[in-house]
């Protein structure tokens, strides 16, 4: 087979992934399926049960030569152990920390070039410090995993920022100072936008390398 791309392109390379099986589960319990009956789940049943993000997110949470665990009622949780979930969860909620900003101050402007300008030396927390080398290795990552060929590489970096901004959201819930939004403070409120900013443009840019759509808000 590489030789025959070679003829056809001196320049051409095959390059051929081999991918394990993917085991159906409905609730912890294996879903039977039979060639010989004519008794099987076809991926667009799958698809049309869950919804094409939740499948195309989860299927690539896997090496293509690791076996995975599908289950229909997993994937649909709105928990922490559902990795879609919690990575959209972490951009809906970025993008509503935003708006809310926006309500609270009429006279702050919040567009992307104000961010841009923001005094970002404010941002000294270690949970700020941490959300900020993760964006950061956004370039990188995305990098070796096309070098790679390793998507689910993707998928994990997602989930990790998801976890570091959700616990900066529960550390503002314990102390006051913590919050995104600081009444009396605009410098440091404009800082932190900027920083949940780029956590939603960094969440959006890597669902979007996935083929998956972010959301801006969960129903």
């Amino acid at each position: 087979m590489q030789a025959g791309v070679k003829a056809m392109a001196d320049d051409g390379a095959l390059d051929v992934k081999i991918c394990q099986l993917v085991h159906l589960l409905r609730d912890g319990e294996p879903l039977k399926m039979s060639k010989r009956a004519g008794t099987f789940i076809t991926l667009r049943e799958v698809v049309e049960e869950v919804g094409r993000d939740v499948t195309r997110f989860i299927m690539l949470t896997r090496k293509n030569d690791a076996s995975m665990d599908f289950d229909f009622k997993k994937v649909m949780e709105q928990s922490k152990d559902n990795p879609v979930f919690y990575v959209q969860y972490a951009h809906a909620r970025a993008c509503s920390v935003l708006r809310k900003a926006a309500d609270a101050f009429d006279a702050m402007d919040s567009s992307d070039s104000a961010l841009a300008a923001a005094d970002v030396s404010r941002l000294a927390t270690d949970s700020e410090l941490a959300l900020i080398k993760q964006c950061a290795a956004w370039p990188r990552l995305v990098e070796s995993a096309a070098e790679a060929h390793e998507a689910h590489r993707i998928a994990f970096f997602l989930y990790d920022l998801a976890s570091e901004f959700h616990t900066f959201w529960n550390k503002g819930n314990e102390d006051p100072s913590l919050r995104f939004v600081i009444d009396g403070d605009v410098e440091i409120t404009k800082a932190r936008l900027a920083l949940v900013r780029a956590v939603a443009i960094v969440i959006a840019s890597g669902l979007q390398v996935l083929g998956v759509v972010p959301v801006d808000e969960m129903r």
